[in-house]
């Protein structure tokens, strides 16, 4: 199946306990687009950059055999640009800056060669660009993934639930699937959620792990345990690619295949965090996310005897 991304391709500037770096390739449709190319999955990317925006990085995408067709480039203007300082915990930071540039007026355009894509993974975008590139679909996906965040359910709440309510699978942390919900128990928070429109809630939790939930199934993931966690960048963009693309792989959206679908996303996001931005995700072979998932298996098999 193919896989439709739609988000940001950017400029990061990153600072963590253990470094920084000066500007470098970001944005969720970029480590989406290089997650699905791991896993084997055709994908296109529609999103806009500036003049600014270098070959080298096109090139990357295009050597994946990511279709970059609807990566649209204003060479007048700027690719949007984030920078940010991670405190000692990682989970908490400060953003330094954000320069919108040509992201501002983002207009999605989706190529011929894309319009038959199966899966439509939106990224964290406004909510009214999301809702059009649905409109702009000569047919509607077979699964909509939508991630979003707590800016939108802040200045763009109506819209939000419109564009909730044409969702199949939303991804969202713990205190957005709250703030979304007036819920504290995730549980609650889940089943609420489902209400608005998805069949499917993935709440997110960190270092915690994630949670699926489907009706009234729940399944549970932890996160894998790295002696080293170098910056937290990009994991979140990462987890829902492998999502996306293992469900494109497969061809089957049933609740087995979206538990799998779970393990192998954090699996993914562990290798992003273990380097800054990109750099770690593009090393990743075939071989080392077999040997990742192995990793996984191991944690969370048991066998338990009840006398």
């Amino acid at each position: 199946m193919k896989l439709l991304v739609v988000g940001s391709v950017a400029f990061d500037a990153i600072e963590t306990p253990f470094g920084k770096t000066d500007k470098i390739l970001g944005g969720a449709a970029t480590y989406i687009g290089i997650t699905s190319s791991i896993l084997g999955v055709k994908s296109g990317i529609v999103s806009v950059v500036g003049g600014d925006f270098p070959q080298e990085h096109l090139d990357m995408f295009t050597n994946r055999e990511v279709n970059i067709e609807g990566i649209e480039i204003l060479k007048e203007g700027k690719t949007f640009f984030w920078s940010g300082k991670y405190h000692n915990d990682l989970n908490t930071r400060d953003t330094l800056a954000t320069e919108v540039n040509v992201l501002e007026n983002f207009d999605p355009k989706i190529p011929d060669s894309m319009q038959d894509a199966e899966i439509l993974l939106l990224g964290n975008l406004h909510p009214g660009v999301q809702l059009s590139v649905l409109e702009r679909m000569n047919n509607r996906p077979k699964l909509v993934i939508l991630d979003t965040m707590n800016f939108w359910m802040d200045s763009a709440l109506d819209i939000l639930m419109e564009m909730i309510a044409k969702t199949d699978v939303i991804s969202i942390n713990d205190e957005e699937a709250r703030q979304l919900s007036g819920e504290y128990s995730l549980v609650k928070a889940a089943k609420k959620i489902h209400t608005m429109g998805p069949e499917y809630v993935i709440i997110k939790k960190g270092e915690h792990g994630a949670l699926l939930f489907h009706d009234n199934k729940v399944f549970a993931i932890p996160a894998l345990p790295l002696e080293e966690v170098f910056d937290p960048t990009g994991a979140g963009d990462t987890f829902a690619g492998g999502f996306a693309a293992y469900l494109a792989k497969k061809g089957k959206f049933d609740f087995d295949t979206m538990k799998s679908a779970l393990i192998v996303g954090s699996a993914m996001a562990s290798f992003t965090v273990e380097k800054f931005g990109t750099e770690r995700i593009q090393e990743v072979n075939e071989s080392d996310v077999f040997s990742r998932l192995n990793q996984f298996k191991e944690l969370t098999t048991f066998d338990v005897e009840l006398s």
